[in-house]
Parts: structure tokens; C-alpha cells; sequence
């Protein structure tokens, strides 16, 4: 297939879908097919996943504005994360790497004065296109933004339009633009029913304005609220005086941040393809170190897999990390589910592809803000399942998927890393699916292939 812009096969097997508009087009080493393994049998495996993205870049933010060193231990290693870690040292923080593997460093972080006429490359991540222009609003000068082509199509206006009303210049409303502080703080009022991260981008430097900031929402609910709870949670424990009393008010005081030695949790999220293999094949997947009490969204993964038919054990924790292990196991049979992912949305593309797998429908809800993601997240998985011979359609705000037998066949992934692996999770099933730009995953999940192999006893 030629390296354009995927488009929709004719004929019912495609369901008539058009492809997501805006969407990347694959080129060069990137376009080349990956066959997704067809398991032989159930799968028996233990996964140990690198840190979580999430925990690592709202680390490094605080550690590039704390009062003094720190270390953030366990860190991921991914395109999102090296973005971050870029766009912090040319912001003027220095970060020293130790125990470097390909997916996991140590960074021990120095801050510095934030400085300007910085140029940021926030590639795809929207970690670094919404937790750092905070931080840039800090500097002694202009700092530009820019990033991938689909990244100006994802939505910044409220973050920025934020930053505007606390004291900033911005001279766009999506990337790329430049920032030009300096940033008094204050009050401002934001619709962040598209994204968390507007939200929690304001956070994260509110401390380091002169007035602090209280943040107000209007407008539908915010979409995945544990990741602002994760964001508070960090706050707190580097000194931040945060008030989340008040349903959709966040109030932060003006003050120092505590440097921290910090450890990285595993990234729950990022166990979704490997868990839902033990369903896939009727086997049995086990996910060392899990947290027993987390903020992280991922480990909604427990009631989901639940609900869809799998037996779910997490162990007592061990007593100094506050963990266990995690084992999920499979009957074979994939039960249809209805639920609303609001709050969880970056599970969406693993539970529609079992979803996709089921002995019964499933209706997936609350999920509209995933158009305005990596890509068109709703329109992809639309088109990619019924592109194999499924039964996919749209709604208001998700997805309703509907049995029907799936062929092998070319599965886009978007420059998405969930859709990537989505299409791996139904290649376990379906012989002859081929996941276009594998490498995707590397945004979250470097040595997602070899993983992959070694759950099913194939490196």
C-alpha cells in the first residue's frame, strides 16, 4: 500500500468509514507493516512494564522548578519523555542521566533560572505542549512551540487562552506560537472539558507565580479527573499548598517547590495490550510491582477486565513498596461490556479491540474528548475494525461495537502508540493482520515489539 494517508477499503467490510481527518501520513522507514503474532495457545508470562509517562513528565516539571536538586528514579525512556526532558533543559534545567536502560534512567535534575529564546519541540506529546508553556511564561524572554503536523491540529486554546489572562503574551492559538512572560498569576476561568492536561498544566507552575492561581472550569465535565488528582497528589507532596475542595476550583498558593527523591511507578496504563492477551488467548498475564493505591488511571483495569469476563488477583503488597502483583487470566470467551471511560479514556482503544473480539456488543461512553487526541481516536478505531470485517460504529460520544467474525488485513495505527496496539491485541486472534508504523509505540512503549514476542514465547 502506497505511504498516504490511510483510506478506507469499499465495500461492507469497511462499513463506509471515512479515515480521521487530519491524520498523519506514514512515510519512509515509518510505513513499513508489522505481522501482529497470531498466539498458538494461552499465553503464560510475567511483564514488567517501565515507568509510567505520566508520572515521569509531571516529575520532571516539578523537579525543573523545585528549590533546589532532586532525583526522579525509574523514569520512562520514550519519545514523550526525551521531549520533555529537552524542552527542560533548554529552558535552562540541567539533567544528568545514571542507570540508563533502552525504557527506564535516573535523572538527577538541577534547576536553573527559567531562561528564554528557547525553541520547543513538543513532537506529538501533549505533556509537553501543555505542561511547559507554564514553565515558559516563567522566562526572561520569548519561547517558541512548535511540533508535529498533527500537533497543531490537537487543542490548546484554553490552556493558552489561561495564560493570557494570568499575565502572559501568546501570539497564536495553537502550536506553533511563542510565549512572552512575565506571568503574574491570578484567577482564570477555562472550559477544559477537552483535556485534564489544561488544567494540570496550570498547576504544575502556579507555585512559581507571584499571585499563585485559582483555576475555575466552565463547561461539560472534565474528562480523566484521576490524572488532575495525580497532579494534586504530587503538588502536596513537594510542599504546594493546594485547595481541590470545590467541585471544578483548583486554588494554588504562591511558594516554594520542595526538591524530592521521587520513584516512578510502572505505567498501568501501558499494561492494557499485555492484560488483555491473557483474555485474548485464555491465558494468564502477570504484571509485577503493581500499586495498591495509585492515581494513576490505569488501574481501572481491574473492574474493566472484570466486567468483560477475565479473573483479576492482585496479591497483598509488599510492605516497604506498597505493591503486588497483578495476574489477570483469560477463559477464552470475551464478554461484551457498557461503560463509560470518561475518566479513563486511554484505555479506550484496548477495550474496544476486545471489544471487538466479543461474544456480545458493547457500548462505550463518554469518551468524545478522544477525537482531539494523538489522532481522531473514535474515527480511527471506526475505521481500522471495520476495515477487518467488524461491526463498529460512532456515536455522540464513543463507540457501540457489535459482534461479527474479523479477517486479517492491514490495521493503520495513526502515529498513535494505542491504536498500535490495538491492532496487535486483535492480531492475536485474527491470522494475517499487519499493524502499520509499530514504531509508534515508542512514544510511551520503546521495546513494545520485544515485549510483545517474549509474552508469547517467540524472541
Amino acid at each position: 500500500m502506497p505511504a498516504t494517508e490511510p483510506t478506507p477499503a469499499s465495500g461492507p467490510a469497511a462499513g463506509g468509514t471515512p479515515a480521521p481527518a487530519g491524520t498523519p501520513a506514514p512515510t519512509g522507514a515509518a510505513a513499513a507493516h508489522w505481522p501482529a503474532p497470531t498466539a498458538t495457545g494461552p499465553v503464560s508470562a510475567s511483564v514488567t512494564l517501565p515507568g509510567s509517562k505520566s508520572v515521569t513528565n509531571r516529575a520532571l516539571v516539578l523537579a525543573a522548578l523545585a528549590d533546589g536538586p532532586g532525583t526522579v528514579r525509574r523514569a520512562l525512556r520514550s519519545r514523550d519523555a526525551d521531549l520533555m526532558v529537552a524542552a527542560l533543559r533548554a529552558l535552562g534545567t540541567r539533567l544528568e542521566p545514571a542507570n540508563e536502560t533502552v525504557s527506564s534512567v535516573d535523572w538527577l535534575v538541577t534547576p536553573g533560572p527559567v531562561r528564554g529564546g528557547a525553541s520547543i519541540d513538543a513532537g506529538l506529546a501533549g505533556t509537553v505542549m501543555r505542561f511547559v508553556p507554564p514553565v515558559a511564561a516563567l522566562a526572561d524572554g520569548p519561547v517558541s512551540f512548535d511540533g508535529d503536523p498533527h500537533a497543531r491540529k490537537r487543542p490548546m486554546g484554553p490552556i493558552l487562552d489561561g495564560l493570557r489572562a494570568l499575565g502572559a503574551r501568546v501570539d497564536n492559538d495553537a502550536l506553533p506560537f511563542t510565549i512572552h512572560g512575565p506571568i503574574t498569576g491570578g484567577e482564570v476561568t477555562i472550559d477544559a472539558s477537552g483535556s485534564s492536561q489544561f488544567v494540570s498544566g496550570l498547576l504544575l507552575a502556579a507555585a512559581r507565580f507571584d499571585k499563585g492561581v485559582t483555576i475555575r472550569h466552565s463547561g461539560p465535565p472534565v474528562p480523566s479527573q484521576p490524572h488532575i488528582e495525580m497532579t494534586v497528589q504530587m503538588l502536596r507532596a513537594a510542599g504546594v499548598r493546594v485547595d481541590d475542595g470545590e467541585p471544578d476550583v483548583w486554588r494554588v498558593e504562591p511558594g516554594p517547590v520542595a526538591p524530592r527523591d521521587l520513584t516512578v511507578e510502572p505505567d498501568l496504563s501501558n499494561a492494557a495490550p499485555f492484560l488483555a492477551a491473557a483474555m485474548v488467548t485464555g491465558g494468564s498475564v502477570t504484571v509485577p510491582g503493581w500499586p495498591h493505591r495509585t492515581t494513576q488511571p490505569g488501574d481501572a483495569l481491574r473492574d474493566l477486565l472484570t466486567g468483560m469476563g477475565a479473573t483479576v488477583r492482585l496479591d497483598a503488597s509488599d510492605a516497604a513498596s506498597g505493591c503486588g502483583d497483578l495476574t489477570v487470566t483469560g477463559t477464552g470467551r470475551i464478554d461484551g461490556i457498557d461503560a463509560d471511560l470518561r475518566e479513563v479514556g486511554e484505555l479506550t482503544p484496548t477495550i474496544v479491540a476486545l471489544a471487538a473480539l466479543a461474544a456480545t456488543p458493547s457500548r462505550i461512553r463518554g469518551v468524545a474528548h478522544l477525537r482531539g487526541h494523538e489522532t481522531d481516536r473514535l474515527a480511527a478505531l471506526v475505521t481500522e475494525i471495520n476495515r477487518l470485517g467488524g461491526d463498529a460504529e460512532e456515536t455522540a460520544d464513543g463507540l457501540v461495537v457489535r459482534p461479527r467474525p474479523l479477517h486479517g488485513g492491514l490495521f493503520h495505527s495513526y502515529d498513535d502508540h494505542r491504536m498500535a496496539t490495538a491492532g496487535a491485541v486483535i492480531g492475536l486472534a485474527v491470522p494475517g493482520v499487519e499493524v502499520e508504523n509499530i514504531t509508534t509505540t515508542g512514544k510511551t512503549l520503546p521495546e513494545f515489539t520485544g515485549m510483545w514476542a517474549a509474552m508469547l514465547g517467540t524472541r
